[in-house]
């Protein structure tokens, strides 16, 4: 049996969504005020009572009060009479908070081998040169057996490529330089806006995301993105991230009675302003083909001219909010608008859609066989839960009862690239260290031995200067003895010795005196 549930009515016609058509995907437009957060969250709790898991992005807080049941007010039994709802009934829905910086719910991780080059390359807006080499970064690390986690896993790995290039080139083709820094300048640029809170572990497990109670409701998961969206790029390419994920893990479902999970897609415009083409391309194809896999996707933005046509063509549930008019381009817009429906000939959609309330809206929705609906206007019908942010304390309440704080609130830091590269530049400084010692070594052995060389033979020097210096003095005074004799033999031979000899014969011989 088909399950509907109520949109909103107008006192004598009600629209109700298909459940079998919420896949289809939609589109929730209109000025700010005029009422698209509630309606955001009536359908959120449709989907949810119908058992229905939800992913949405919190842009202004107040998405929170689903988690609280809503308070009794005049204005709400008023419009409750008026569309005659006959089993309306506050409550609260079970939530999961989520927050990529872990302060207004659990972290949201993915490591940057799951992101991938591509939305990397898209979100970096590099061109061909760049995304070559970013791609290859990817590659040498599957190819070294290194894990890519988190930023400083890729910023380590491409210093190493940088360093390494030389041998790298012959198996991976050029590695420009130029290249190389430029996606570390754009590596800093995300670590600065707060990015390295998202990249790392553990990562997100999907089937978090589709959770369903016991008794039956789905579980509302939204993501606070009042710090994010100011970082509008990350904002985007997140949430592409998220569904690119579902869309490529997710088994083809087919036709079925209702949705596996719905994703609304808050501050649509911020994921199309300023895309490439190739990113654009890449949406399309996830928001025509993730239907089979069971996922329905709802954008939330101001005026349908902010999605694509090609995107825009895919979405066949619509709730249009009240535009206004007062420049041309305004007046474009609404007339796009009341285009994107099937005219109903009670009324002209182009007028009415500058003459709506707050609450009020146009209505169309796919019927059992995927037609749209003529659009209808009616008062969207008022949520069960509270219209408004939690307080700080309840917040905190409904984390604490979470059952994926021991999960996911403890980061891990397992062996990656970052470490593996560390590990060898400290071996390899270790190595250098070493051989610089026993270079220093050498050099002071061969300065000893070239010291005890120069005293060897200085001393050498001396002794032979010493040697030298007594031979001088031995022939010296051999010199003067032989003088001495030959002058003694000269005197003998002289008058005199002549005498000398005689008087000493005479005395020795006895001769007269």
């Amino acid at each position: 049996m088909t399950q509907h549930y109520l949109i909103g009515g107008n006192g004598t016609q009600s629209v109700h969504l298909n459940l079998r058509m919420a896949n289809r995907h939609g589109l929730i437009a209109g000025a700010t005020g005029t009422g698209k957060t509630v309606s955001l969250q009536v359908l959120a709790e449709g989907f949810a009572k119908a058992g229905v898991p939800v992913f949405m992005a919190d842009i202004k807080g107040d998405l929170s009060g689903l988690a609280k049941a809503g308070k009794p007010h005049p204005k709400v039994d008023e419009r409750v009479q008026l569309m005659g709802i006959s089993d309306y009934q506050q409550r609260l829905f079970p939530c999961v908070f989520w927050d990529l910086y872990a302060q207004q719910g659990h972290p949201v991780r993915a490591t940057i081998s799951d992101f991938g080059p591509l939305l990397l390359a898209n979100f970096f807006d590099l061109n061909e040169t760049q995304t070559g080499v970013l791609y290859a970064a990817f590659k040498i690390a599957d190819d070294q057996g290194m894990l890519l986690l988190d930023l400083k896993d890729l910023q380590a790995m491409l210093n190493w490529m940088k360093d390494e290039r030389k041998n790298l080139e012959d198996e991976y083709g050029g590695l420009s330089e130029a290249s190389i820094a430029a996606i570390q300048r754009r590596l800093m640029m995300l670590e600065q806006e707060g990015a390295d809170h998202f990249f790392g572990e553990p990562a997100l497990d999907l089937n978090h995301l589709m959770q369903v109670t016991l008794e039956g409701t789905g579980v509302i998961n939204i993501l606070d993105a009042t710090k994010l969206v100011n970082q509008p790029k990350l904002y985007a390419i997140f949430l592409l991230w998220l569904i690119s994920e579902l869309f490529e893990n997710l088994p083809e479902q087919g036709d079925a009675d209702k949705p596996k999970l719905v994703f609304f897609f808050d501050e649509a415009h911020l994921l199309f302003n300023g895309a490439p083409k190739l990113l654009v391309d890449k949406i399309e194809q996830v928001v025509r083909l993730i239907r089979s896999k069971g996922v329905g996707i709802y954008f939330i933005s101001q005026s349908p001219a902010d999605i694509p046509d090609s995107v825009l063509g895919q979405l066949g549930n619509r709730i249009q909010h009240a535009l206004r008019a007062y420049t041309p381009k305004d007046q474009q817009a609404v007339k796009i608008a009341a285009q994107t429906f099937r005219p109903n000939p009670a009324f002209s959609t182009e007028a009415v859609i500058t003459e709506l309330g707050i609450g009020e809206a146009l209505v169309s929705v796919l019927d059992e066989k995927g037609s749209p609906t003529p659009v209808e206007r009616v008062m969207v019908a008022p949520p069960a839960s509270r219209i408004g942010p939690l307080t700080p304390e309840e917040r905190a309440e409904v984390m604490a009862r979470s059952p994926y704080k021991a999960i996911y609130n403890q980061v891990i830091d397992r062996e990656s690239a970052y470490e593996i590269l560390k590990q060898r530049v400290n071996q390899q400084a270790q190595v250098t260290q070493q051989e610089k010692l026993q270079t220093q070594q050498r050099i002071e052995q061969e300065r000893l031995a070239k010291e005890q060389q120069k005293q060897q033979e200085r001393w050498q020097r001396e002794q032979e200067k010493a040697q030298q210096q007594a031979q001088r003095a031995s022939n010296r005074r051999e010199s003067a003895a032989e003088a001495l004799a030959k002058s003694a033999a000269r005197a003998i031979g002289s008058n005199l010795g002549r005498q000398i000899v005689r008087g000493i014969l005479g005395s020795l011989l006895g001769g007269r005196r």
